[in-house]
């Protein structure tokens, strides 16, 4: 429910002023596990394969039936106006404000093995709802990376991270715009470690909106496919927006 709240507040921000105001939400995500799991930062269940059950658009507002998933190509983000690549053996999610895509592998998690955690994900949000603050990609993608460790290898998940080490800390061009990553190995308590990277950049719907895709993906995963997912996002054909829509 919390993180619900925080959610309903940050797509209220954005909703109300276009996104260029000031305000931030909570965290987006709780943990790699089924129930709001890695890449369903904005459902309230559902497993880890983008949710079943997107947040509703704002405070009060129903709630839209669950988005299809899609096995192949790309998955669009209308919000941020990008579309995120689904690599072989993963799907894909349109969410409420965003897009996510999962690993087909799960299993239980070994800190708490009535949730099912997978083999790696990632999402995209914007970094107003995410609640990270930042003016710069760099400093936005410096900022998320503690938060997308935590929520993705997290203690209820896995038990806790009892260390990390930076793999990368970079430029890098995404869709056209200069932008930022952060890539860490988190060391857990409790079953596999993970890679886990924030990628930030201007959104292409609207350059002032710096847009966060968190990425995390077991050790026993090749780092390659954060390179691949991260090299094939791309400007969305569904167009974008200024969050009015939201």
């Amino acid at each position: 429910v919390a993180v619900l709240a925080g959610i309903g507040v940050g797509v209220y921000v954005l909703a109300d002023d276009g996104g260029s105001g000031g305000g931030s939400a909570g965290p987006a995500q709780q943990d790699r596990r089924d129930s709001g799991g890695r890449n369903d930062p904005f459902g309230d269940s559902g497993g880890g394969g983008g949710g079943e059950s997107p947040a509703p658009d704002s405070p009060g507002s129903p709630e839209r039936s669950e988005p299809p998933t899609i096995d192949s190509g790309s998955v669009a983000d209308p919000v941020s106006g990008i579309s995120l690549p689904i690599p072989d053996g993963w799907s894909g999610q349109q969410l409420s404000v965003g897009a996510s895509v999962t690993s087909d592998d799960s299993y239980k998690c070994p800190g708490d093995a009535s949730n099912t955690c997978t083999k790696g994900g990632a999402y995209s949000a914007p970094a107003l709802v995410l609640g990270t603050k930042g003016d710069t990609a760099e400093e936005v993608a410096k900022a998320d990376i503690e938060a997308n460790a935590e929520e993705s290898y997290g203690e209820k998940a896995y038990g806790g991270i009892t260390s990390h080490e930076e793999l990368a800390s970079k430029a890098v061009t995404v869709a056209g715009q200069k932008g930022y990553l952060v890539r860490w190995k988190a060391v857990t308590e409790k079953g596999a470690d993970g890679y886990v990277e924030s990628l930030a950049f201007p959104s292409p719907a609207d350059p002032e909106r710096i847009v966060v895709v968190r990425f995390g993906v077991d050790t026993d995963q090749q780092q390659t496919v954060i390179d691949e997912i991260t090299k094939g996002i791309e400007v969305s054909e569904a167009g974008g927006g200024n969050g009015q829509d939201v």
